[in-house]
């Protein structure tokens, strides 16, 4: 039997969830907290942003499906014909630099963003000609075949979409206002438990993620728009400063229970409590295994440094962090270097047993940070 609809935001849970939410929010913001300091202090976490965006756009995109590794990325994602798969990714990486841009110029999460980034992420892809950019006009389903009545899920109307989209804008940004949302809909006893627009920004996001992924406003797209979204409102809560803490890695580890606890707060009688608790379990893993991604890195990149031999060499080695597979035409543009400077760097660091390169190739040799690659897996 399909579940049907969705209720509007805010949400209620009962109080002994609530206790074990709040239990395991404060652990998750503590380490969320670290990690921000950490890349504070960092000599790469500059150069990690771009490679912890590619990590995430791969991580997201095989929760839709799709087969490719991050190692295929960083070989592949200059190719001038890229299959399917590369291209979902590049245009996953492209909406998330793109988001993250429009929240550092001040511009709050709203739809024309979530729109504008829907096209971004739909460009020559699958699905491109499904509308990118633009809410369903029809009914859709979430189900195993193509099939209404195999449907596990039947969201709103088309014509409700504009309504859902604004409480959840709503929600997520405050009342132009000041008017607070209305809890009409909820129980309003002593046993539950109010998460409103005012909650943890943690919180917040679990919710608003959820919520956006049961609208389903688009025809195709919604899980990694979702994702994306996730991110960009931790940054616009400031709750971090740069696109450094992705949950997808996490939640693609167990993604039969990511869409049954998504399919519980469907519905009239939604189960808010078990999927907050999953999501920030979830950012507790992540954010565990971020942190020793970025120690990991940080040492590699020390030790590196007591290698280089010049100036530039240094500067070639800490490229790398960003883009780990590189060639000397890449090195060059990139940092405005000379071609035979970035190619003595590039093999100055093959001779200390940095980076790898195919001795047998003559013509546009890849410099390869195995070392890097490894680190962050």
């Amino acid at each position: 039997m399909a579940v049907h609809g969705l209720k509007q935001l805010p949400i209620e849970v009962p109080n002994n969830d609530a206790l074990k939410i709040l239990e395991k929010l404060s652990t998750a913001t503590l380490k969320i907290g670290t990690l921000e300091e950490k890349f504070k202090h960092s000599i790469v976490s500059e150069a990690l942003v771009q490679i912890l965006s590619l990590s995430e756009s791969v991580e997201s995109t095989r929760i839709e499906g799709t087969q490719v590794t991050f190692t295929d990325m960083v070989e592949e994602k200059d190719d001038k014909n890229p299959r399917w798969e590369i291209i979902e990714v590049n245009n996953y990486q492209e909406a998330l630099i793109s988001g993250f841009e429009r929240i550092n110029n001040g511009y709050p999460i709203s739809t024309r963003l979530i729109q504008d980034l829907h096209t971004t992420l739909m460009k020559g892809a699958r699905g491109a000609a499904q509308a990118s950019g633009e809410f369903r006009k029809i009914q859709n389903f979430i189900g195993p075949t193509k099939k209404i009545e195999d449907a596990s899920y039947i969201p709103i109307s088309a014509e409700k979409i504009d309504e859902y989209m604004n409480n959840l804008e709503y929600f997520i940004n405050g009342h132009p206002y000041d008017q607070k949302l209305s809890k009409q809909h909820l129980k309003n006893d002593k046993h539950h438990y109010h998460f409103d627009e005012d909650s943890n920004p943690l919180i917040k996001a679990a919710i608003m993620h959820a919520q956006f992924e049961s609208i389903h406003p688009f025809l195709d797209g919604n899980g990694r728009l979702g994702r994306i979204l996730i991110v960009l409102y931790l940054m616009q809560s400031k709750l971090v400063t740069k696109p450094i803490f992705f949950v997808s890695e996490e939640l693609e580890k167990e993604r039969a229970r990511y869409y049954d606890l998504l399919n519980g707060v469907r519905g009239q009688q939604p189960d808010w409590g078990s999927w907050i608790l999953f999501f920030l379990n979830a950012c507790n893993r992540m954010a565990n295994k971020i942190n020793e991604k970025l120690d990991k890195a940080e040492e590699l990149a020390e030790n590196g440094l007591k290698l280089c031999d010049t100036p530039s060499t240094k500067g070639v080695w800490i490229y790398t962090f960003s883009n780990p597979f590189t060639t000397v035409a890449t090195v060059s543009k990139a940092l405005n270097i000379s071609p035979n400077t970035a190619r003595k760097s590039l093999n100055h660091l093959v001779e200390q047993g940095l980076l790898f390169t195919d001795k047998h190739t003559k013509r546009n040799k890849k410099y390869r940070n195995y070392d890097l690659v490894r680190a962050l897996q």
